[in-house]
């Protein structure tokens, strides 16, 4: 009996220190390409979202977890919006839309990832006690340039069942900026097709057993499907909230029926 748990304990040992040295080799990866096109520079913005992409889905490979597009993701100009399961949202989103990351001003000083940061064209916002309204200010110069934005309205993780409440004082930017909201909504699903239960980082886990989780969890597949996008024009800011919790909430339910297998353990079928 002992015998075995240690060899169960070596092959997770061997299998977290696999994914690592992958984690490890795409970063330094993505540290090269940023050097050779000048993103540590000036980030070229225009061409900058197909490297991002690139590096994202070969992160979220490296942890193990595989990324579908339930549909075509569209590669439009607009303010991109997500519901927020795990840290690992930020990959899975980064690898299919064409959108840069919002980040505090203080992120862009760490070593290694602020430099990453950096070169990904992330949008560091100036932050002053609670002025949100000023981070709204800033992402509507930001998309008024043609440039697009992505954040997580829910402003906290769940464990990927629902949508919770959703924050919309910074949907005042794609309103002032004139661009569509475009939602889109991420399901981690299981081998036995089931929501995963090691993807999720919420309530009291901590950041560390949050990673081992995901570095012990197996062929766990992030799905994801665009919704319809929201035309500002007309709404103000309280009624495009209304409307984007609708359909988040109602795009989720669609997503979990499409690639969850239901009670009789047939498999939803993934268009």
């Amino acid at each position: 009996m002992g015998q075995s748990k240690s060899k169960f304990s070596l092959r997770k040992q061997l299998g977290r220190g696999k994914q690592i040295a992958g984690m490890t080799t795409t970063i330094a990866g993505g540290l090269r390409t940023a050097q050779r096109i000048g993103a540590f520079r000036e980030p070229p913005r225009e061409t900058l979202p197909r490297y991002i992409q690139v590096f994202c889905r070969k992160m979220a490979s490296s942890f193990g977890v595989k990324i579908v597009q339930v549909e075509p993701v569209p590669q439009h100009h607009g303010l991109w919006v997500s519901n927020h399961v795990s840290w690992m949202d930020i990959p899975v989103v980064g690898s299919v839309s064409p959108a840069f990351f919002l980040s505090k001003a203080e992120i862009g000083e760490w070593p290694v990832f602020g430099k990453l940061a950096q070169a990904a064209g992330t949008v560091f916002i100036e932050r002053g006690s609670g002025d949100v309204g000023s981070v709204a200010t800033q992402m509507a110069s930001f998309l008024s340039k043609g440039y697009s934005v992505i954040f997580f309205p829910e402003a906290t993780t769940t464990d990927g069942t629902k949508v919770k409440r959703i924050h919309g004082t910074l949907l005042q930017a794609a309103i002032d900026s004139d661009v569509p909201v475009q939602p889109i909504v991420i399901a981690y699903v299981d081998k036995d097709g089931a929501l995963s239960k090691e993807l999720p980082y919420y309530g009291k886990l901590t950041m560390k057993d949050s990673i081992k989780k995901v570095l012990d969890s197996r062929q766990v597949t992030a799905y994801v499907l665009p919704l319809e996008p929201l035309d500002p024009n007309g709404h103000n800011k309280s009624q495009l909230t209304n409307l984007l919790q609708q359909r988040m909430n109602e795009g989720l339910k669609e997503l979990h029926a499409r690639v969850l297998t239901d009670a009789n353990n047939t498999a939803a079928s993934v268009l």
